[in-house]
């Protein structure tokens, strides 16, 4: 451990918003996440820039999904999410990173929250 303190999302200015969605959905993808979406919601809400949304093709990848998201984050930006929520059942589960919010789905949680059609306005981009 290299001693310094991690920094919560809510304390960092610098970290660009693209890159950091563009980050968190690399980091997905080289974990096997399916179906990996970047919205842009920067013109549609003033609380996040971008929301990030993949499957896992089970609860345990899904857990591996968020496990490498903050491990990487953290150990290269030194940046810890300002909130998480659901890793414990893994079927849904919500890092908040203020600019960017991640949601990592089992099939059938991501099926019955249907995100995407919730914001089918907002500019989508593709990651797999």
């Amino acid at each position: 451990m290299s001693g310094r303190r991690p920094v919560t999302a809510d304390m960092v200015d610098s970290i660009d918003s693209v890159a950091l969605a563009d980050r968190i959905a690399e980091i997905a993808s080289d974990r096997k996440a399916i179906d990996v979406r970047v919205l842009d919601l920067r013109e549609i809400v003033a609380y996040t820039d971008f929301l990030v949304i993949c499957s896992g093709n089970s609860e345990r990848q899904t857990k591996a999904i968020h496990d490498a998201v903050h491990q990487s984050l953290k150990d290269e930006q030194g940046l810890l999410p300002r909130r998480a929520e659901g890793a414990r059942e893994s079927r849904w589960i919500l890092l908040d990173y203020l600019d960017c919010v991640v949601h990592i789905f089992t099939p059938a949680a991501r099926e019955f929250y249907r995100l995407e059609n919730l914001w089918g306005e907002a500019p989508a981009r593709s990651m797999d």
